[in-house]
């Protein structure tokens, strides 16, 4: 049997039976090839799935190429794709097989009797829409033929009896997307590379596009009437430009909107309703999600489930690699969504019910982070802490906030008591997420959405006291003073104004001021808004928003010198959060009063080892949170601790790993100018102990360290705790008890385990070390972290880094 191995793209029409030559390039997909490769070893019947123009045919006949010398009766090809009535199955692969003059009776039994006997790989390419037929062929080859191997590709799998379904993911954007886009650009404006200069827009374009090959193809042909950054700007707006087409290949790839509308045929009613209520979603979902915002009459709530695992068959929705548990629509797929909803039923309903599912959301945050906390989290699942699980669901739906924002809070297309209606829901919602644009770190963009709420009320509207207020601690954070204190002072003007309805949002105004007013360095006015804030904060019952502001005022008086005031204050505010687990899991307000602590009682001589311990037990909590803000404070305030103690290089890559969280914010330490100064106190001593050239080294290793690997040095750099702080409920004591309940508590296998898990070994690794499975070490991980009452392996480091510290001394 003839074969030709291919080398580079499928064009042009195929001879039937022969592999395409290919006219262009095959890059990436190594590991895919070789899983296939794996497969084809031990399987008789493997499938390639994937969505449409992820390259599954392309995948498929390198793979057939590369296996070919393992069957000596050859590699067939029968394409697929042309071919819409099943009966036409066996013709079409009969034709492949050179098999000819049979009648339909006999066709059949000569096409079994051929491939009986013969060692050889069948490839049915396209069977997406011949599923059933494709299954009963492939069952009844399987049974008759002991040496045929079947590779099959598909937009899903066939369900049948032996199948190995191989999924095909789109391509990283980072790596062997800019590469294919590097290839087709080049064939198209000669001399085209990716340089340093235009890489940051090759990946950007490749993100837009999730990827997909046949997308990025079309996209590098766009380069011919248009300049790379034009071309990423306009697909931000959308791919619905992508609309050039390529002569010479299957119809349902000669346009992206073909290969799109192949897929959408081949759902159900119900799928294709699905499919486009999900294009509201414009990031990942999940099945709650999904039921909530998509059901109504015509689709029940009973039919999500089953039109959703439909959609996932098909590859018309995927699984997040990330998190199995949600889902998306790639970007072609969504937009095309869009356009089928706009033209029937259109988006708002469900625009609408996506915004109001994300403001419950919003309110459970605000409400966890800014109001009092609860001894008992529904959201949380045994593995991590209140705030940090409710913020993290949050933090999943970030870009459908931005596009509910967007809906929510722009347009005129609808009548005026609807868009006053959308304008107070788009109110809440950005409000509510004020803590969350400063954890993440998103303090620019906080700021935008705020300041569209202020334009949008532009009178004394509460949403608007609200706005500016939030807006205006942003601001502070982000150091530009002269903005915050007039947007802080007008919104405390509208909310005392207007009375009882607004006491929360003048309260929290007067927190707001106190911060900002310590910043610009007038310590006398913060502390006559810091007492009002505390009455205010008091009156509405905010006990966390007290704990924040005696947090606020510790900084105060340790920004003045005052460090016994600074401890007192951080001692109350330890005090209203509780003892750990009587908290709801408090972490936001409490890693700020561990921060002022530690540099509070780096002030005191002979305390560097007690502000090492508050600043450590800060950045934990800073770090799982993922609190940029926070974070960056805590590894800055490392830094200047290791300058304290001399410890020169330590402090270079300690500023080097700060200023990545810096640049992420957009101005370092809120532009106080104290602050800074130490700051440049502390780059002064170590340039000068280290000389530029070793700084420099130092400096550039910890722009390059993970924000794990920096909490670990902290870790083990804190060593005892600090018997001054109370944070904990028993100050030092508190902490040795926990340290010593890893000896006390855990069985020998468990400790084994825990001190595995704390060198930095993942579950997987400690499964192969032991010999043992790694569900079982998953159950003793979840069995560690419950008996010790912790919620992360930065926090088994600490304990058992604290309990080995505590042996060794008492052995010494």
């Amino acid at each position: 049997m003839a074969l030709v191995v291919s080398r580079g793209q499928v064009t042009g029409p195929r001879r039937l039976g022969l592999l395409p030559a290919e006219a262009t390039s095959f890059v990436g997909r190594t590991a895919e090839l070789a899983g296939i490769a794996a497969l084809l070893e031990t399987a008789r019947m493997v499938t390639v799935v994937g969505p449409a123009g992820v390259g599954k045919t392309r995948l498929g006949l390198r793979a057939a190429a590369l296996a070919s010398d393992r069957f000596p009766d050859g590699v067939i090809l029968a394409d697929l794709a042309g071919i819409g009535d099943p009966e036409l199955l066996g013709p079409t692969v009969a034709a492949a097989l050179g098999l000819s003059g049979e009648d339909d009776a006999a066709l059949g039994a000569a096409l079994l009797d051929h491939l009986r006997g013969r060692k050889l790989l069948l490839i049915l390419d396209t069977c997406e829409h011949l599923v059933d037929a494709c299954a009963a062929f492939a069952d009844t080859v399987l049974r008759a033929a002991p040496d045929v191997t079947l590779l099959a590709t598909s937009r899903q799998p066939l369900d049948a009896q032996g199948e190995h379904a191989f999924p095909l993911l789109p391509l990283s954007a980072e790596e062997d997307a800019a590469e294919l886009f590097a290839q087709r650009a080049a064939a198209v404006v000669p001399g085209f590379t990716v340089t340093a200069q235009n890489r940051a827009d090759v990946v950007r374009l490749c993100q837009r596009l999730d990827g997909i090959p046949l997308a990025i193809e079309f996209a590098a042909v766009r380069l011919r009437a248009l300049p790379l950054t034009e071309l990423v700007g306009q697909l931000e707006s959308g791919i619905r430009m992508l609309t050039v087409s390529r002569r010479g290949t299957s119809p349902r790839h000669q346009t992206l909107r073909a290969a799109v509308e192949w897929s959408y045929r081949l759902c159900t009613p119900a799928e294709r309703a699905l499919w486009e209520r999900l294009s509201v979603f414009a990031g990942t979902f999940d099945v709650s999600g999904a039921e909530q915002v998509c059901a109504d009459d015509a689709l029940p709530q009973a039919q999500i489930v089953h039109s959703l695992v439909g959609l996932v068959d098909k590859s018309v929705v995927l699984r997040d690699a990330a998190d199995p548990s949600r889902y998306r629509l790639i970007s072609v797929l969504r937009e095309y969504g869009a356009d089928q909803l706009a033209e029937g039923v259109g988006p708002e309903r469900f625009l609408g019910r996506l915004a109001a599912r994300l403001v419950v959301m919003a309110r459970e945050f605000d409400e966890r982070f800014r109001g009092n906390p609860r001894p008992r989290d529904p959201w949380a699942d045994g593995t991590e802490t209140d705030q940090v699980a409710v913020f993290r669901g949050l933090d999943r739906e970030y870009e459908n906030l931005r596009a509910v924002l967007s809906y929510a809070l722009g347009g005129q297309d609808a009548p005026a008591a609807d868009l006053v209606t959308r304008w107070r829901l788009g109110a809440e919602l950005a409000v509510r997420l004020s803590a969350y644009w400063q954890i993440s770190g998103l303090l620019d963009e906080g700021r935008q959405w705020l300041g569209r709420v202020v334009d949008l009320f532009p009178g004394p509207a509460t949403e608007r006291a609200w706005a500016l207020g939030a807006r205006g601690r942003l601001a502070t954070l982000q150091g530009d003073l002269a903005s915050a204190l007039a947007d802080i002072g007008e919104s405390i003007e509208l909310a005392v104004a207007a009375g009882s309805d607004a006491k929360p949002a003048a309260a929290r105004g007067y927190l707001y001021l106190n911060l900002a007013l310590t910043f610009t360095g007038q310590y006398a006015e913060a502390m006559v808004a810091g007492e009002t804030a505390r009455q205010r904060l008091e009156a509405c019952g905010y006990r966390i928003g007290v704990a924040g502001l005696e947090a606020q005022l510790a900084h105060l008086h340790q920004l003045t010198g005052h460090v016994d005031e600074a401890i007192a204050c951080c001692e109350r505010g330890f005090a209203l959060l509780g003892k750990p687990g009587q908290t709801g899991g408090e972490r936001w307000v409490t890693g700020y009063l561990y921060l002022v602590s530690g540099l509070a009682l780096a002030m005191r001589p002979g305390h560097e080892q007690a502000s090492a311990t508050a600043l450590c037990r800060a950045l934990i909590a800073k770090h799982e949170l993922d609190d940029v803000v926070g974070t960056a404070y805590a590894v800055e305030a490392f830094a200047w601790l290791a300058a304290r103690r001399e410890q020169y290089e330590r402090t270079a890559w300690l500023i080097g790993a700060a200023d990545q969280l810096w640049t992420r914010i957009g101005r370092r330490l809120s532009g106080v100018s104290h602050m800074e100064e130490s700051r440049q106190h502390t780059l002064k001593a170590a340039r000068k102990a280290l000389g530029e050239r070793r700084y420099a080294a130092a400096y550039a290793h910890g722009t390059g360290l993970s924000l794990d690997a920096v909490v670990r040095d902290a870790a083990g750099e804190a060593g005892e705790p600090a018997g001054q702080l109370s944070g904990d409920g028993d100050g030092a004591g508190g902490s040795a008890m926990a340290a010593n309940a890893a000896a006390s508590l855990l069985t020998r296998r468990e400790r084994e385990i825990a001190e595995l898990v704390a060198s930095g070994l993942s579950n997987r690794e400690v499964a192969t070390r032991l010999f043992i499975s790694k569900r079982t070490v998953d159950a003793h991980v979840e069995h560690i972290f419950s008996k010790l009452e912790i919620s992360s392996r930065v926090q088994l480091t600490v304990l058992l880094q604290e309990q080995s510290l505590r042996a060794r001394t008492a052995w010494a």
